[in-house]
């Protein structure tokens, strides 16, 4: 029970740092709102690192690694595949297959979690491509590019999820630590090539400030809950991050809940009953 309240959790956490990221992003380069919001979490994953125990052996400290450079890839690529305006599009595809990828990944290198516990799982799949659908633009075509740009960012937080379940839970908070340090690297290294001017308007900063922490406290809470449970079941789980998402844009933006949403969320709460099972 305890993995799957630490993924709901963290499911939280994503998919309001996604909410306040896409804010900031509307009104300056995704790139500026990715790196900068990172660097502001360093302190607390500094914290985090002291508070929790942990002992990481270079391969735990080796997965983190690779998985930041994945996850802010992942970010960026959102960032840039929202602002075309099809979110309709975009976040069923991005979120879909991020939850996809560690699943099969999770079923390949471990047992299988039981018939419920993995029912519940592709249930969670249904409700994350449910809860995505926001309202329709006028225009009813999406160019490849874009669709090709939103299974990209899928894909990379997919691998970001099947890379970091595989840190030891022994180590600690280390390896959410070695996320940052090479995403907060990768983004700089891409800022410099590209020319990215790394400034933000004063309005935004609260924004990029809320998006990098609990961007950091949601990957800490999947380390903690892929080290006590089924990968599988796990990032499916924490996947379900667009809900907190639709439900910000519902109660910020004043947006309003489609019923194919509303029955997402449902699905969502089903899912959370099963995978606990």
């Amino acid at each position: 029970m305890l993995p799957i309240v630490l993924a709901a959790v963290s499911a939280l956490a994503f998919g309001t740092a996604d909410f306040a990221g896409g804010k900031a992003s509307r009104h300056a380069d995704p790139i500026a709102v990715t790196v900068l919001s990172q660097i502001l979490s360093v302190p607390l994953l500094l914290v985090l690192v002291l508070v929790v125990p942990g002992s990481p052996t270079p391969p735990d400290l080796g997965w983190g690694l690779v998985a930041g450079v994945a996850g802010a890839g992942g970010v960026m690529l959102l960032y840039r595949a929202l602002a075309t305006g099809v979110m309709a599009v975009v976040a069923p595809i991005t979120a879909v297959t991020a939850a996809i990828v560690p699943i099969v990944a999770g079923l390949v290198i471990a047992n299988s979690p039981g018939a419920v516990a993995l029912g519940g799982a592709g249930l969670a799949v249904v409700a994350i491509g449910l809860v995505s659908l926001g309202e329709r633009g006028g225009t009813g075509r999406t160019s490849g590019r874009v669709v090709g740009t939103a299974l990209a960012a899928g894909l990379l937080f997919g691998v970001f999820f099947a890379l970091l379940g595989q840190a030891d839970e022994a180590a600690g908070m280390w390896p959410v630590l070695a996320v940052r340090v090479s995403s907060v690297a990768f983004g700089l290294a891409l800022a410099a090539r590209i020319g990215t001017r790394l400034r933000l308007p004063r309005r935004l900063w609260g924004w990029a400030a809320t998006a990098g922490l609990l961007d950091s406290a949601a990957n800490a809470l999947f380390l903690a809950a892929a080290g006590r449970g089924h990968l599988s079941v796990v990032a499916a789980v924490a996947s379900l991050y667009p809900a907190s998402t639709v439900l910000l844009a519902l109660a910020v933006d004043r947006e309003r809940l489609r019923p194919v949403q509303l029955a997402g969320l449902g699905f969502a709460a089903a899912a959370l009953v099963l995978a606990s099972v």
